[in-house]
């Protein structure tokens, strides 16, 4: 199933999120993105061709023919898989209209119908983005991350062990260690090389920077009644990050082999890390050190 619409230039904003150029056309679409607190400092000048147009047509959602991932979390039912011509994806409140989105295979057009709430149309365009630039050596990983010394480290670790803490003590301790995005930035590979990009998804705090810096390290955290880091080798690393790669689409064959294309350059580029530690000055230190040398965190 494709869509070619035509709008009018007013009726059209682009947004440049990691070097890709994402269309949104029609002014229901407009005004709900508009809306999303951190997008505004990715809109550019509507020039140059798209990855993908993002519409809002008056067309039925096409019904899911296979369903990969479903969960709940506060009362919102969500539901990614396939139809017939692509991958489609829903949010489903309790107590309200579900919102809609389906995409061609390609990802080149994705399609929003139903509810614009804020909180639905905000994940709904990072589950766009995602199938978009998948093909693309690109990936948003869930992290909270940091640029020092004009590099990015990721850290990395399920909800409640401490990203955000840890990156605080980075800024509060380490002279020049600056927040660039904690919750999703996005990971692209150019030249070989991973690097990291600020987005608009950034989790309850709001830090939203159009920079990038090429990947140093990524560390994966747990708490302990002490601070050690070890480094990982090759396999233990990509367990470490393969759960904080988008879950859903680690259920179809095509997604995820690209997820792991770009799993593969990271690995072979950078190192990673699991640091055990407290929430405290110290470990933000050694990790610090680590990374960037015995004459950082001074």
């Amino acid at each position: 199933m494709f869509f070619n619409f035509q709008y009018s230039t007013r009726m059209i904003q682009d947004y440049l999120i990691a070097g890709h150029r994402i269309r949104i056309e029609g002014e229901r679409l407009m005004q709900g993105i508009a809306a999303l607190q951190g997008f505004a400092p990715f809109k550019v000048t509507a020039e140059g061709e798209p990855v993908c147009r993002c519409t809002s047509p008056t067309a039925v959602a096409p019904a899911f023919e296979t369903v990969f991932y479903q969960n709940e979390i506060d009362h919102i039912v969500s539901r990614f898989g396939r139809y017939a011509g692509g991958y489609c994806f829903e949010m489903a409140p309790a107590d309200a209209q579900p919102l809609h989105l389906w995409m061609e295979e390609e990802g080149h057009v994705a399609c929003f119908t139903g509810n614009f709430d804020a909180r639905l149309l905000r994940f709904a365009c990072w589950i766009a983005y995602g199938v978009a630039t998948n093909p693309l050596q690109t990936v948003a990983i869930h992290t909270s991350t940091i640029q020092y010394r004009g590099r990015a480290v990721l850290f990395l670790g399920e909800s409640g062990t401490g990203k955000s803490t840890h990156t605080r003590l980075w800024r509060e301790h380490i002279d020049g260690a600056v927040l660039l995005n904690d919750d999703s930035p996005i990971i692209r590979i150019i030249d070989g090389k991973p690097w990291a990009f600020g987005s608009p998804w950034s989790g309850k705090t709001p830090c939203y920077k159009t920079e990038s810096y090429p990947l140093a390290a990524c560390v994966r955290l747990s708490q302990a009644p002490y601070n050690k880091i070890t480094r990982l080798s090759v396999a233990q690393g990509y367990g470490a990050l393969h759960p904080s790669c988008p879950p859903c689409f680690a259920y179809d064959d095509g997604l995820y082999d690209h997820i792991s294309e770009v799993l593969s350059h990271l690995l072979s580029s950078v190192p990673v890390y699991h640091l055990a530690c407290l929430p405290d000055a110290d470990a933000a230190r050694l990790s610090c050190r680590t990374v960037f040398g015995d004459d950082a965190a001074v």
